[in-house]
């Protein structure tokens, strides 16, 4: 990352970054449509319908895990080794503890949590059976997080690839036995997707303990250092926040899908396993930045941490345009795939229109945040967020779509508040200009 050409290496970091992403939101969608092909569009609607409590409950820890790519990066660049060592025992720490805590809180307000999000009354027994299976894993869940973002951190997007893939094909195979052959419903898939992640976090965890690198893991070691702590909550914290706002503002859309009747909770919950194809591609490109900009950030190399923000944003587009018409055009065929009733394909079409059309904008809003995390200023693009996209989503459901109460006024709200959330990252960064005051600050040291 710190020397020679940085188009091919961004690259190489960035497509097993989002084919690990593919490969996931694939096994999450065969959860989708194993149910939905054998137990209904009221198992989908299960499933579907707890996807952004799921993420609120994650986001706060992965965005966390985000502090602790940036602070390993940062180490690295520096060539500090006690550092690194210390924010990788850290982050495995948080890990466990984090995922324990939301384990226990959520178990305990799972059923107020399914009536919040107003599942329909045909789909919300196997949506509380669902979260609360769901719920039992978070611990391996968040491990798995916070692992991957240690191998990352060094440049390795491969290992987690891998070890998602091992997971994967259980995941699916699971999915298969829990539901055809024992007869379970969304219940199963959960169950599937629970042992999977165990799975995975127990290989990345083995590999961790045997590397030959500074990212090694020494059980004997584990415990928290609370200064290196406290840098990864600096940096994670606002990420994690933004990211548990941005699921907030994602639950008030989908109880406002949730209301207009289970197909078009099913038929969202088809498109959004297509569409996020096209998003973990250009946020591997925004996590490609935040690790490049982090590691030559430590090293003092400036220069490349603005070629790297413009090899980042060209290469996302023309990847990023390439799935989103991939998709389109073959938008029908593949939500059948979930489930062939027309109503449901006809809904499902309706949202990746407008979502692709958001993407237009998201693409450059990633690899914009992500430049700035790497010089550790998060809370700035975290503030941008909770303004510019959640604040813009709020006001939409309860103002445009109270007065036209239709599924295409909801998907509207996601180019609307994408346009003006980049605007607004895009004036920070001109206002910052964080290359160039890294560079007048280190001025004095180098006349030194």
């Amino acid at each position: 990352m710190l020397n020679g050409p940085l188009g091919g290496k961004i690259i190489k970091y960035a497509l097993p970054l989002a084919l690990t992403g593919i490969l996931q939101q694939l096994f999450n969608a065969a959860d989708v449509a194993v149910v939905g092909r054998f137990c209904g569009k009221e198992a989908m609607a299960a499933v579907g319908g707890n996807a952004p409590v799921i993420g609120l409950l994650v986001n706060l820890f992965v965005g966390i895990s985000l502090g602790s790519n940036v602070m390993i990066a940062r180490s690295v660049g520096q060539g500090k080794r006690e550092n690194v060592e210390k924010a990788v025992h850290t982050s495995v720490i948080v890990a466990l503890i984090g995922g324990l805590l939301i384990l226990a809180a959520g178990e305990i307000f799972v059923s107020d949590i399914v009536r919040v999000l107003g599942v329909p009354e045909d789909a919300a027994a196997m949506s509380e059976k669902y979260l609360r299976i769901y719920l039992l894993g978070m611990p391996v869940i968040l491990l798995y997080n916070f692992e991957a973002a240690i191998f990352r951190s060094c440049g390795n997007t491969k290992t987690p690839l891998l070890a998602l893939s091992v997971s994967g094909v259980a995941n699916v195979l699971l999915n298969v036995f829990f539901v055809v052959e024992l007869g379970m419903d969304a219940d199963g898939v959960s169950a599937a997707t629970v042992l999977s992640n165990l799975i995975s976090s127990l290989i990345l965890f083995i590999v961790l303990t045997r590397t030959e690198q500074d990212i090694r893991l020494d059980v004997k070691k584990l415990r928290i250092d609370f200064p290196m702590l406290r840098e990864i909550m600096k940096i994670g914290i606002p990420a994690g926040i933004q990211g548990m706002i941005f699921s907030f503002a994602n639950i008030v859309i989908q109880s406002a899908v949730n209301s207009l009747g289970t197909t078009v909770v099913a038929a969202s919950s088809a498109a959004f396993n297509l569409e996020v194809f096209a998003y973990y591609v250009m946020n591997s490109f925004g996590q490609a930045c935040t690790t490049f900009v982090g590691q030559n950030y430590g090293a003092g190399k400036n220069d490349r941490c603005i070629r790297t923000l413009k090899l980042c944003i060209m290469q996302s587009f023309f990847l990023t345009a390439s799935v989103c018409i991939l998709i389109f055009i073959s938008g029908r065929q593949l939500l059948s795939i979930f489930n062939k009733d027309p109503d449901v394909i006809a809904a499902g079409y309706i949202r990746l229109t407008y979502i692709f059309i958001a993407y237009l904008f998201s693409f450059c809003l990633e690899v914009l945040s992500g430049y700035l995390r790497g010089f550790g200023i998060s809370f700035v693009t975290a503030l941008c967020s909770v303004v510019g996209i959640c604040g813009v989503r709020l006001l939409w459901i309860f103002t445009v779509f109270e007065r036209s109460r239709d599924y295409a006024t909801i998907m509207m709200v996601y180019p609307v508040s994408l346009c003006f959330n980049t605007l607004t990252i895009l004036v920070v960064l001109l206002i910052i200009r964080p290359s160039k005051r890294m560079c007048l600050a280190d001025e004095p040291e180098k006349q030194t």
